[in-house]
């Protein structure tokens, strides 16, 4: 039995370092991006015949409290009117469905080319409503915004140009966020997202990788949807299907790191869980789907197979970690009551270069982001534990999610509750908002106890070499559990 769990722990952790690797050479790839000076072909919007056709699609689901704040917005984009049409692909069964009819009234008579596009039923949930839009969309590109997104007016400015080259098939742009420093939960999604669309986005794009567009704040050809078969449904993430499949076929995509598309984050935990749980099972559905297709595939570079290979499965290292963490407290008294692996403990030393190369990666994007400086790097140390902590907490729910990706177990398109927090300042008023006790949340408690126990164990048998990791799993597990049970926000 000691040999087993020495075994499958050696092997998980070899699994994360061959992500740390994958993620240091993505770093590598955002410096020479920055240091690259590229001169591409770009829409000369002085003349008016290079002006093209534009469709945004603004799909929605039961959105009281962020419509009006979208149509507002959107409605602002500075476009030529001609060239412009917008659709809302409104699946609402709820109030919202009349309020954004009303609103949608409102905006016609002032002149914006906006039509209200419903659905008897909600076939296919997102890419569904996309599809049907797509059919009778006018523009030759599709620009896509959820409903809790405001782009800046200059946003169709900044990204419609670089389809002058006819190989580019997406344009997307960085998230912002406009409750970055709403509560901890805010904070630390905000410090994930940004290393992904810093870092990851960057690095993967100048590599000449697959990346992939992010469901929302980008803007797709036509022609690149259709010709790579159109949304599909079978899928939760929608998004990364299609991008895979396009790249499959050999479109190109374009990342703007410098254009920002600001959004709010979910600031309740539950709301947090359901997106978190769709994003985690979507990339394992996708990797099912798609990854045995682009192994197969001549044509892609084995450099690109390596990085896909852990940009499906990033949502499954969720499962390694969890299976470390659990492993850790039997290692700890194996370390302690079986001499035989003295030396085994002493290599496997080695991984901790992993969180070296985590460490160092997410501090480049917070620089980015915040700025550099040791108050600021003072305030990255905290921020990067606290982050790895809550991340680890969350791994029961993140990995259940992935599990049922991988085996196939199909579930609805559960959206994620917006809120208009300048609205919206009593989070118990949300009529979206769904509390209930599942079964993770217990497992979450168990393993908070758990890890409690493992503090013990250090202070029992006087080693004190993963007390670090023990505490890091005792708070995030701690801060998940009683969240979840306790708090609606």
């Amino acid at each position: 039995m000691q040999t087993a769990i020495v075994i499958i722990y050696t092997l998980a952790l070899t699994v994360i370092f061959l992500y740390s690797l994958a993620q240091l050479n993505l770093l590598l790839n955002y410096f020479k991006a920055k240091k690259n000076t590229e001169n591409v072909p770009v829409f000369d919007f002085s003349n008016p015949k290079e002006i093209p056709v534009v469709t945004i699609q603004l799909p929605l689901y039961n959105e009281l409290y962020v419509v009006e704040r979208l149509l507002e917005n959107i409605a602002q984009l500075d476009y030529p009117k001609d060239k412009l049409e917008i659709q809302v692909l409104d699946d609402s069964t709820d109030e919202s469905l009349t309020a954004t009819r009303q609103k949608i009234e409102i905006l016609q008579a002032a002149g914006i080319p906006i039509k209200h596009i419903t659905r008897t039923n909600r076939t296919g949930f997102k890419a569904g409503a996309l599809k049907e839009g797509l059919a009778i969309a006018k523009g030759e590109f599709i620009a896509i915004f959820d409903s809790d997104f405001v782009p800046h007016a200059d946003w169709l400015y900044k990204t419609v140009p670089y389809f002058k080259d006819e190989k580019i098939g997406v344009v997307q742009t960085r998230w912002a966020h406009l409750n970055r420093d709403y509560s901890l939960l805010t904070k630390i999604q905000a410090f994930a997202l940004d290393f992904h669309f810093v870092l990851e986005q960057v690095g993967r794009n100048f590599g000449h990788h697959f990346i992939n567009f992010n469901g929302t704040a980008g803007i797709w050809r036509k022609t690149c949807i259709l010709d790579a078969g159109n949304w599909q449904g079978d899928t939760l993430t929608e998004d990364l299907d299609l991008s895979y499949r396009a790249q499959l076929n050999k479109w190109d995509f374009k990342y703007l790191e410098e254009v920002e598309t600001p959004a709010e984050l979910p600031v309740a935990i539950s709301a947090a869980r359901s997106q978190q749980f769709r994003w985690n099972k979507g990339a394992a559905e996708n990797f099912q789907k798609l990854y045995g297709r682009l192994l197969k595939d001549p044509t892609v570079s084995f450099k690109t197979k390596f990085h896909s290979f852990f940009h499906l499965l990033n949502s499954s290292m969720f499962l390694l970690v969890l299976l470390v963490a659990i492993l850790s407290v039997p290692i700890l008294y194996i370390k302690n009551n079986n001499l035989t692996y003295s030396w085994y403990f002493n290599v496997i030393a080695f991984f901790a270069i992993s969180t070296i190369i985590f460490f160092g990666c997410y501090w480049v994007t917070y620089k980015r982001i915040h700025g550099g400086g040791f108050k600021n790097f003072l305030k990255y140390i905290g921020m990067f534990f606290t982050f790895f902590s809550i991340a680890m907490g969350f791994s029961v729910h993140n990995s259940l999610a992935v599990l049922e990706g991988h085996f196939g177990k199909k579930s609805e398109f559960i959206r994620t509750p917006k809120f208009n927090l300048s609205k919206t300042k009593n989070l118990k008023t949300n009529i979206y908002l769904k509390k209930k006790l599942s079964v993770n949340m217990i497992l979450e408690s168990l393993l908070f106890l758990y890890f409690g126990f493992a503090i013990y164990s250090a202070f029992r048998i006087n080693d004190f070499g993963l007390i670090l990791f023990h505490l890091m799993l005792f708070c995030g597990f701690g801060f998940v559990a009683f969240k979840s049970i306790f708090s609606r926000a």
